[in-house]
């Protein structure tokens, strides 16, 4: 047998002693460091839906299980968990079954692009990201821009761009925040639904009336009509009128709120039941709504002055909250 031989012989049975050395040590390293978890953890995971939209605050089904196991997280905090999930979260934790809303996200925005405008030809990327930093795209800076980031960000199909307009369908929306963390304008976000259908306020430009409309053929005037009507259900803010949910109110006067609005910007959205349809049957329907807007696209010079809404010159600030 030649050294040439040998010498490959020697080298494959090394390799071989070092590749069982190599997986004992492993085995060992696994068992002897193994990290116990607890069985609330692994049955809470497999409870939680594994989206891991991060919509309960936390970054996957993962780390939210462990957090509700040490008492960091509050149970009901998943957008995605039924009742049934619910009821079996709170066996696992021992702990009493948390009745939760349905979460759903709403647009702020209901004007397509033939109600907007100073709509510009757009040749660039084909993207809202993209759209929102080129000036002049359209006059309504608060406007959506219809590119669908919303769209191709959502995992359930539940929204649909329909005359460059984003438009949710309800029946398939599970409030994950993708599409709000997606949307370069911040004019998506998520609620709790407090019934089936609620009201809620179509547009978010917060200049005044005349500056709305030289913009926009829908827009919010800020009138102020529906907040002396009920004070309790509606508050003024930012030339905007904001709904309080907790106040909120089926009846005469909600509808007679609804069809006093000039601008009709207080429109119903969700999947109505039939006792909805009923209750409303009276009053204009619509898909789209704004329960209380939260930012804005306020308009600036490149040099921080406050432009006018018809600036060919803007650049978006970051988000605010109310």
């Amino acid at each position: 047998m030649s050294v040439t031989i040998v010498s490959i012989l020697v080298a494959v049975g090394v390799m071989l002693l070092l590749a069982v050395v190599m997986g004992w040590i492993l085995g060992w390293a696994n068992v002897a460091f193994r990290v116990e978890v607890d069985p609330k953890i692994e049955k809470l995971i497999e409870v939680l839906p594994g989206a891991n939209c991060g919509a309960c605050g936390f970054a996957g089904c993962s780390e939210y299980a462990a957090q509700l196991v040490m008492g960091n997280a509050k149970p009901g905090a998943c957008t995605q968990c039924g009742k049934e999930a619910n009821t079996l979260i709170a066996q696992i934790l021992g702990c009493a079954v948390v009745e939760t809303l349905p979460y759903k996200a709403v647009v702020h925005c209901s004007a397509n692009e033939h109600q907007r405008l100073g709509r510009q030809n757009y040749a660039g990327e084909k993207t809202c990201v993209a759209a929102n930093l080129v000036s002049g795209i359209q006059d309504c800076t608060y406007g959506c821009l219809g590119f669908g980031d919303c769209m191709r960000a959502c995992p359930n199909d539940a929204i649909s761009i329909v005359d460059g307009l984003a438009r949710i369908r309800y029946h398939q929306c599970v409030g994950c925040r993708m599409c709000e963390t997606t949307c370069p304008r911040h004019i998506i976000s998520i609620i709790p639904f407090r019934k089936s259908q609620i009201l809620a306020v179509a547009c978010s430009n917060q200049e005044k009336g005349p500056e709305v409309k030289a913009v926009c053929r829908v827009g919010c005037i800020g009138c102020g009509s529906c907040q002396r009507n009920s004070s309790e259900m509606f508050m003024m803010s930012e030339n905007l009128p904001t709904i309080d949910y907790e106040h909120y109110q089926d009846g005469d006067v909600l509808g007679m709120i609804v069809n006093k609005c000039p601008a009709k910007m207080l429109i119903y959205v969700g999947e109505p039941t039939e006792e909805d349809i009923k209750a409303t049957e009276h009053e204009e329907m619509d898909e789209i709504i704004n329960p209380k807007p939260r930012t804005t696209m306020d308009q600036f010079h490149p040099d921080g002055t406050h432009a006018t809404v018809n600036s060919e010159q803007w650049e978006a600030p970051p988000r605010r909250k109310n």
